[in-house]
């Protein structure tokens, strides 16, 4: 079977959900967030969508591991916009502020502390953005709201040194750098994050670090400098007290970027997913963060809530599937669910558009019962997880983290399995134009399919619901 090469499908597509209509319900978003909804949907139709052809043209040539300019200047654009690091938490915001103004020497000409720590946001307010980003892969890092940055911005903003967060976080704020979280490992089963076997081991005023990491989403990219690792510092202590966070140069003597990984077939250029080796590396001790043995508890303090709206844009590949680590993964789970639902609802409108335009047996695709009666369950789906989701962050902004692990792991299993049906029954109206390349479902599914292994495999959720359930039973 022959599919023509055609230009990209399914990018001028944008529509507003029915559930977000004024009146009544528990989830109405605020004016203020519905203007800032509204800003993005239509930064997406004039500015995104008609460049996504020509950026994912770019990541398919031979300088695919190179930066498109056009990317840097709808960086600055949306920057211009107000519609930047719209992730950061009104309680880091306040952190960061006091920084800012504190020292302005460290903070590049021309930019402004309020468009460098968001608008304020609760988790709640930023699933409603959040999931419009992941109608697109390319849209996260162009609002600076891209995985594994994001997570990591958290980590510094809370628990970086001044000296740290002047280095690393402020360019990072500024989108001059990106960055790479480097936990998962080749050789154990890391969906236990308490077998990772990176060596950090102290000698003096440096610790040196030797181990193999891989999945390390954005390692990549030509402008990440800097990598957050996960690695034991104390193999004799507590279970939960070996590992320790530290702040590794991407540049430093014996850091060794081996290949970049593929996920069904796609490198993700110029982002991509790497394997590196970790060779005598020596880091100053002022890298660590936190403390020595204190992992665990940079990871189980942050704040959880964003992944459940968005599995798409960020095509956040790499498979750290650490579930303990709930501060770090925590709100970068819930981004990425929130992204899901934004993919979820590209792939019905793309459904509905294709069913609308095509005839097959004497009648349109969408004028056949199996359609509607598929169409219909994929909507229901949809709607029940986008609920689930906004209540998970609604629940994570009133109760924090622990008491929302419930619903936080629901949401995390809910739906990416609720997108990948509603993309499958997508490329299945679609025909061959679906899993080809020239549209963007097959990119879609395969980055649905991995967030079923990403921060935390299923499995490990289900354990955490059914525990609760049973703990409940017991009282």
């Amino acid at each position: 079977m022959h599919v023509s090469k055609a230009p990209r499908q399914g990018f001028h597509v944008e529509q507003e959900d029915s559930t977000l209509t004024n009146g009544q319900g528990k989830f109405v978003p605020s004016e203020k967030v519905m203007q800032l909804r509204q800003k993005i949907m239509k930064f997406m139709k004039d500015h995104i969508y008609p460049k996504e052809d020509e950026l994912y043209k770019h990541a398919q040539s031979t300088s695919r591991w190179t930066i498109h300019p056009e990317e840097e200047n709808l960086k600055a654009l949306a920057k211009e916009e107000g519609l930047w690091n719209l992730f950061i938490p009104l309680d880091s915001a306040a952190r960061a502020r006091k920084l800012l103004l504190e020292d302005q020497s460290h903070v590049s000409a021309g930019s402004s502390n309020d468009l460098l720590l968001g608008a304020g946001l609760t988790n709640l307010e930023y699933g409603y953005l959040c999931e419009i980003m992941g109608r697109s892969v390319w849209a996260p890092q162009i609002f600076n709201c891209g995985a594994p940055d994001t997570g990591n911005m958290e980590v510094l903003l809370r628990y970086g040194t001044k000296e740290q967060q002047k280095q690393w976080l402020v360019p990072l704020l500024e989108g001059k750098i990106r960055s790479g979280f480097a936990m998962t490992e080749p050789q154990v089963a890391s969906s236990d994050a308490t077998n990772i076997e990176c060596a950090v081991s102290r000698q003096g005023d440096f610790y040196v670090i030797n181990g193999r990491k891989w999945w390390t989403s954005g390692a990549m990219d030509p402008r990440c400098k800097i990598l957050i690792l996960m690695g034991k510092t104390d193999f004799s202590a507590p279970r939960h007290k070996q590992q320790s966070m530290i702040l590794v140069d991407i540049n430093t003597p014996g850091v060794q970027i081996k290949r970049p990984l593929l996920v069904f077939g796609f490198d993700d250029a110029p982002h991509g997913h790497a394997e590196i080796t970790f060779d005598n590396v020596r880091v100053p001790v002022t890298n660590i963060l936190l403390g020595e043995g204190r992992g665990f508890e940079i990871a189980q303090v942050s704040r959880t809530v964003l992944i459940l709206l968005s599995i798409i844009s960020n095509l956040y590949f790499r498979c750290h599937i650490y579930v303990a680590l709930q501060g770090r993964l925590g709100p970068g789970r819930l981004h990425h669910c929130m992204r899901l639902i934004g993919a979820a609802e590209r792939g019905m409108n793309m459904m509905v558009e294709r069913a609308l335009s095509r005839t097959a047996f004497g009648k349109k695709i969408a004028q056949h019962g199996s359609f509607q009666s598929d169409l219909a369950k994929c909507r229901i789906e949809l709607e029940q997880t986008r609920l689930l989701v906004l209540e998970a962050a609604d629940q994570l902004d009133r109760h924090g983290n622990k008491k929302a692990r419930g619903i936080l792991a629901m949401a995390k299993v809910a739906a990416p399995n609720m997108a990948l049906k509603v993309l499958d029954m997508a490329i299945q109206v679609h025909g061959a134009a679906g899993v080809s390349s020239d549209t963007a479902l097959s990119h879609l599914w395969a980055t649905a399919r991995t967030l079923r292994l990403a921060d935390g495999p299923d499995e490990v959720h289900l354990g955490t619901i059914a525990k609760l359930e049973l703990q409940r039973a017991r009282l």
